[in-house]
């Protein structure tokens, strides 16, 4: 009897984490212990189609064999040196995203938030040193998402993140997305920075239009701003692009990405150009972590495989093949007012009378596959850029059954 007791005291269920963690979160009901591709398997063996990669972060699926290989590689030689040194895998990844970007000059960290908290923060600095003291004003757009941090969230434009924080970082403004009349009728020569994601993605997965993103730069080259694009999300194949700002053929003065890049790894990166890193003087910002060899090794072999012409290509067919079968559930289903996005970046906006019942379709889903929400009315599909045909057939015929009998209810 004491054997059972101590065996049942050590079971980790859902229920540990309402005992033991800070209830931040609301995790789904079940623990999912092992994966493999586009495949999560929970405790009690159950399988579900990943159709959110770990929120578009698993980019190559799960226990992809040759970040396998690197780790274990990798984690036999050097994990970490900090700041005071630097390191082969950092540098090589550096190189990488240089040669393949506008950029001249990266910068590493561990997360999206923390990328754009460097953004935000150089804007202000290369400002600041470069024309006034007073240029610190930085427009961002409404429904939009660049991270938890303090800075992050004051630029963010959804208050649900960024309220019953205190005072939030001053100078900042926030205009309807895809909106140039709304940025003209408050940028100034104030204004130091207007950040943009090019698909918003917490927002409701809404693509930004040519002419909008075009408007931006000719806007920031006027008021001598810097146009900064969070490809957190859209960054790393995800659109079909090695990044997002390909499809416009507009350049950025700085560029964010995070979640795809390690593949699961954490690891972020900032990129910029030569003209903002000259003023740049040594201590003005850093990270411990920043950098390490072990999440660089490991990112540097997500870029080589995403990196390739055939992958990306691929990426946008399966993209294609992915809407094509949305449309013929909806037509069956009829709840979706409208589905938008690029690559394997999918919004499906729920018609008003399903809106309320998000959180239960998503529940009810839950029990095959595996989806997210972007806000309160749009049902959102990330799933790795490797998952194949037969997969997306399958994970969006368990949504569909899975659908159809909640709704018939």
């Amino acid at each position: 009897m004491g054997i059972l007791m101590i065996l049942k005291k050590n079971i980790i269920t859902r229920k540990t984490f309402d005992e033991v963690m800070l209830p931040i979160y609301h995790p789904a009901s079940f623990i999912p212990v092992k994966g493999l591709g586009s495949r999560i398997w929970d405790q009690e063996g159950r399988d579900y189609i990943d159709f959110a990669s770990g929120i578009a972060v698993t980019a190559l699926g799960h226990c992809h064999p040759d970040l396998i290989k690197i780790i274990t590689k990798q984690s036999c030689m050097i994990w970490h040196t900090s700041n005071l040194f630097t390191n082969e895998p950092a540098l090589r990844l550096a190189k990488k995203l240089v040669d393949t970007t506008f950029a001249e000059r990266v910068f590493f960290a561990n997360s999206g938030a923390e990328a754009n908290e460097a953004a935000f923060k150089l804007s202000r600095y290369y400002s600041i040193k470069r024309f006034s003291n007073k240029k610190t004003k930085i427009i961002a757009f409404k429904q939009s998402f660049h991270g938890r941090t303090l800075f992050t969230v004051s630029v963010g434009g959804q208050k649900k993140y960024s309220n019953n924080f205190g005072p939030k970082v001053p100078d900042i403004l926030h205009v309807n997305f895809n909106d140039l009349n709304a940025v003209q009728s408050v940028v100034d020569k104030n204004t130091c920075a207007i950040v943009v994601e090019l698909i918003q993605g917490e927002g409701g997965v809404r693509p930004a239009n040519f002419q909008f993103i075009k408007g931006l730069r000719d806007i920031c080259n006027k008021y001598n701003a810097l146009l900064i694009f969070d490809e957190v999300q859209s960054g790393m194949g995800r659109t079909g692009k090695l990044f997002a700002y390909e499809h416009y053929k507009i350049i950025p003065d700085i560029l964010t990405t995070a979640k795809a890049l390690g593949g699961g790894f954490p690891i972020s990166a900032m990129l910029t150009t030569n003209k903002i890193s000259e003023l740049v003087e040594i201590g003005i910002h850093g990270t411990t972590y920043g950098g390490n060899p072990l999440a660089c090794a490991i990112a540097e072999k997500v870029f080589d495989i995403v990196n390739n012409k055939n992958f990306l290509q691929k990426v946008i067919d399966k993209g294609h093949f992915f809407f094509k079968i949305l449309y013929k559930i909806n037509k069956k289903l009829k709840i979706f007012q409208e589905i938008r996005g690029k690559g394997l970046l999918i919004g499906a906006v729920l018609k008003p009378k399903y809106i309320i019942k998000i959180h239960d379709i998503l529940k009810e889903v839950s029990k095959g596959v595996v989806v997210l929400s972007a806000g309160n009315k749009v049902i959102r599909f990330a799933p790795s850029l490797l998952i194949t045909k037969e997969e997306i057939e399958e994970g969006l015929e368990r949504f569909f059954q899975l659908t159809k009998e909640f709704i018939s209810r």
